[in-house]
């Protein structure tokens, strides 16, 4: 696809995503990564149990999304000196110096939104109720799930990007860094994702269905070399997750066991 030098990919719209949840990836390991597995050894039945979880699943979820790309203000500080970034023609304001770091040299930037969907909320109580066991093998493989949709999503986008020439760096949700949980009411506003995807919001501000997540990345001009190659990834340092500036690094169950949330 021929695309003008410094075209824009289309702004505003957003644009629904559906998956089969059998055509994601979702292995074993990535559940035992949220059940906590630090190499210990399983036992048979536990095995099966797991791979049940993995199946029903994988069976019976069909993870939802919806994207879009946005213009980029940077805007001056608020009241308490944090530097802000606006998503052009929305009510989005993104506030913390690490999310002005991440988009302030973009070229535009893409939101997007996934969930399971209430039916994971609704076979959970019932598995809770019932099987406690099973309910946090289940748990974990829903986590992996949505996790997995995220990154479809993500890869999606990147390649929409790509044929005009931009690049993503990594997808940065609310909460990390200093970017407030509260930002996540704006997010979901301009992707229309309560009506799109039945999102709503807790009084925390946590996300209904729990199995959610909403992201935001950087578009950034490529070099034409990488263009014609059809890359979507930016080839920076920005582009690599780390955990600074995490308001959880410190007591992190993940990097306790010398590894990371999203590897």
């Amino acid at each position: 696809m021929a695309v003008k030098e410094g075209a824009t990919p289309p702004l505003g719209t957003p644009r629904p995503w559906r998956a089969d949840a059998g055509s994601l990836r979702l292995e074993r390991a990535e559940v035992l990564r949220y059940l906590g597995y630090s190499g210990q050894e399983l036992e048979a039945e536990l095995v099966e149990r797991i791979d049940a979880a993995i199946e029903e699943a994988r069976r019976n979820l069909a993870p939802r999304g919806t994207g879009a790309f946005f213009g980029i203000e940077a805007l001056g500080a608020d009241d308490d000196g944090n530097p802000c970034i606006r998503l052009a023609d929305t009510t989005v304001v993104l506030t913390g110096r690490d999310i002005y770091r991440h988009l302030k040299d973009a070229h535009a930037a893409a939101v997007f939104a996934v969930t399971l969907g209430m039916e994971s909320e609704r076979h959970l109580r019932v598995l809770s109720s019932q099987q406690p066991l099973d309910a946090t093998l289940y748990d974990a493989a829903c986590s992996a799930l949505v996790e997995e949709a995220a990154e479809a999503l993500d890869r999606k986008l990147k390649h929409d990007a790509a044929a005009y020439g931009l690049a993503g760096n990594w997808r940065f949700s609310c909460g990390y860094g200093d970017l407030p949980l509260d930002a996540q009411r704006s997010l979901l506003d301009a992707l229309d994702a309560r009506r799109s995807l039945g999102i709503t919001l807790a009084p925390s501000n946590l996300m209904i269905p729990s199995k959610s997540i909403t992201a935001v990345f950087g578009l950034f001009p490529t070099p034409s070399g990488e263009r014609e190659a059809g890359m979507g990834i930016l080839p920076a340092a920005d582009a690599v997750r780390s955990c600074r500036g995490c308001r959880v690094a410190v007591g992190c169950s993940f990097r306790s066991r010398r590894t990371t949330c999203w590897n």
